[in-house]
């Protein structure tokens, strides 16, 4: 496979951009190469600017649910152009995407617009805070908020990845605060709420933890958190940036039917294009300025194109509920495949799948929290990833990381990856 050019690229970008690229985990580091640039995307398919095609299983970091370039999304997205890129004062496609939202999540009843899912989550907890008038809020080993510095304690993905747990810039006094419990142990939860659940303002998680490859919560986890902060009067936020609108359109919260008090979204409500929100109950919202005393604020919030973007995915996603059993379909044919693969090679893994987020862990299963995922072979994943890189299939570069399917993945694609899951595997652990 031919990487000139992107090799050529690269050389530039680092004389410009720290490490080349603009996010972490697109350096390709971790596995041993140098990032492949891309020039294009339609459907399942992304081509770099060597003209290799690849079967995406990034997808952008989860929002492109329709896949690449879906032409119901983009139309008519070139007149709302014309009519401007941002106006810095109120749109009414603003307000219409909030309804969808507050249609959509029974527990978000008012909801403001921000720029990334970083801004959601820390924003979020700011209103919990002044709300609940308490200091400290409690996160959960290998999940990822964004990285506003005081949720950088123990968080996954590139932090996993990397090997940096915490970030240096990041001040003790930012992060005293911030409590930390393994992932699925709810005992640790109650223990830490016994001894200062009267000063936690928030628990915050994803609620399926897709930042350490795939890890579901256990049913009483999640019930037990609901009770516990009920209990306690601290507000519970599911970080739902990867999980809402993908698992269900009612997100995670409609997947496992509980109800939080605080939701956060990210790019899949702007239709993959730059867009956050976060919201919940109207009392609890009611804290943020204008009408309340929590300050936040953005220009490019609200941003009328990534709202007309966000407007057309949400109505398609809402008036097509069965494009949810179809990525159940195709999610459940590609654990499957992989599974049989394993076994067929004697190799210890194991496939994490909750609806359309598929994660295959190299070593002894079940991965139930972030101790888990780190007994993962990494060094065999890397090998593993080269070679699916070679059949051309873009998994993210690292283990640590969900697969996201689209309705664009065709059954072809599938079979094809299950094949080239197979050879690369039996490279990989020389077998």
């Amino acid at each position: 496979m031919n990487n000139i050019k992107s090799e050529k690229i690269y050389s530039e970008a680092v004389k410009y951009i720290p490490g080349g690229v603009n996010s972490p985990v697109r350096a390709f580091k971790s596995v041993g190469l140098n990032p492949i640039f891309i020039d294009k995307a339609h459907g399942s398919k992304i081509y770099d600017v060597d003209g290799n095609e690849y079967i995406d299983y990034i997808c952008s970091w989860g929002p492109l649910i329709l896949g690449h370039s879906n032409e119901d999304v983009l139309k008519g997205v070139e007149d709302a152009l014309r009519k401007g890129t941002s106006y810095g004062v109120p749109t009414q496609i603003e307000v219409e995407v909030a309804k969808l939202i507050v249609q959509a999540y029974p527990s978000v009843e008012m909801v403001r617009m921000v720029n990334s899912g970083t801004e959601a989550t820390m924003s979020a907890l700011r209103v919990a805070r002044a709300y609940t008038k308490r200091s400290k809020i409690l996160k959960f080993e290998g999940c990822y908020h964004g990285h506003s510095d005081s949720l950088l304690v123990k968080s996954g993905s590139g932090a996993l990845t990397y090997g940096v747990p915490t970030s240096p810039g990041v001040p003790e006094d930012v992060v005293k605060d911030t409590l930390v419990c393994p992932y699925n142990d709810l005992k640790s939860v109650e223990d830490i709420f016994k001894k200062q659940g009267s000063d936690i303002a928030a628990v915050i998680l994803e609620p399926v933890a897709a930042n350490m490859g795939v890890v579901a919560p256990k049913k009483e986890f999640l019930e037990g958190l609901r009770r516990i902060t009920k209990e306690y009067g601290s507000i519970l936020i599911f970080d739902e940036v990867i999980t809402g609108f993908r698992l269900a359109f009612g997100g995670a919260q409609e997947y496992y039917n509980i109800e939080p008090d605080m939701t956060c979204f990210g790019k899949i409500i702007g239709g993959g294009l730059p867009v956050g929100a976060y919201g919940g109950k109207r009392e609890i919202m009611n804290m943020v300025s204008p009408i309340g005393p929590v300050y936040q604020a953005g220009t490019l919030s609200g941003n009328p194109l990534a709202m007309y973007m966000g407007h057309r995915m949400l109505t398609i996603l809402k008036n097509n509920r069965e494009i949810y059993n179809d990525l159940e379909i195709k999610a459940e044919k590609l654990e499957k495949g992989i599974m049989d693969n394993l076994s067929k090679l004697g190799i210890a893994g194991t496939v994490n799948r909750v609806g359309s987020l598929v994660c295959m862990f190299l070593g002894e299963g079940p991965v139930d929290n972030y101790d888990d995922v780190k007994r993962c072979d990494v060094e065999n994943f890397n090998i593993y990833f080269k070679e699916l890189l070679q059949r051309g299939i873009l998994v993210a570069p690292t283990q640590f990381e969900a697969m996201f399917l689209s309705t664009a993945h065709t059954d072809d694609d599938i079979e094809y990856t299950i094949k080239s899951n197979y050879e690369a595997l039996k490279i990989a652990f020389n077998k």
